[in-house]
C-alpha cells in the first residue's frame, strides 16, 4: 500500500500542475480576467492531494496506518471525492471562463464532492485512532 500512496501524491502533483496550466491557457486563450474556480484547482489538487497523500505516507511508515481496516476505505472515498470535487470545480471554472450559466447541478455535485471528503477523512482518523491508543498489552 505504500506504494499506492506514493503514486497518488506523484499524481496529484501532476493534475495540480496541469491544473494550472489549463487555467492559465485557457484564460489566456479568452482573454478572461475575471474570477474563476479555475484559479484554485491547482491549489486544492496540490494541498488536498499531493499533501494530505505525503502526509498519510509518513502516517503509515510509523503507524503502519494502511493495516488498519478503514484504510482502504479512506483510501477510495477520498479519491472519489477528489475526482467529484474537482471536477466540478472544473467545469463551473471552464463554464465561467466561456460566459456561460453553470447550474444548481454543478453546485449539487461539488456537494455531494465535499461530502465524501469528509467521510474519507472520518475514516482516515477512525484508524489513525486506533494505531495510536491502542490497548495496553496485558502484562504476564
Amino acid at each position: 500500500m505504500t506504494k499506492k500512496i506514493y503514486w497518488a501524491a506523484a499524481i496529484y502533483t501532476i493534475l495540480g500542475l496541469l491544473g494550472g496550466l489549463y487555467y492559465r491557457e485557457l484564460t489566456k486563450a479568452k482573454n478572461f480576467t475575471g474570477d474563476t474556480q479555475l484559479s484554485i484547482v491547482h491549489t486544492h489538487l496540490l494541498a488536498l492531494g499531493t499533501l494530505v497523500f505525503l502526509i498519510v505516507l509518513v502516517l503509515d511508515k510509523v503507524f503502519t496506518l494502511s493495516a488498519t481496516r478503514s484504510f482502504a476505505p479512506f483510501f477510495w472515498i477520498y479519491h472519489a471525492g477528489m475526482f467529484v470535487t474537482v471536477g466540478g470545480m472544473v467545469v463551473h471554472g471552464t463554464l465561467t471562463v466561456l460566459g456561460k450559466e453553470s447550474g444548481a447541478a454543478i453546485a449539487g455535485i461539488a456537494g455531494l464532492g465535499h461530502i465524501l471528503l469528509t467521510v474519507a477523512f472520518v475514516l482516515l482518523f477512525v484508524g489513525l485512532h486506533g494505531r495510536i491508543w491502542k490497548p495496553a498489552e496485558s502484562k504476564a
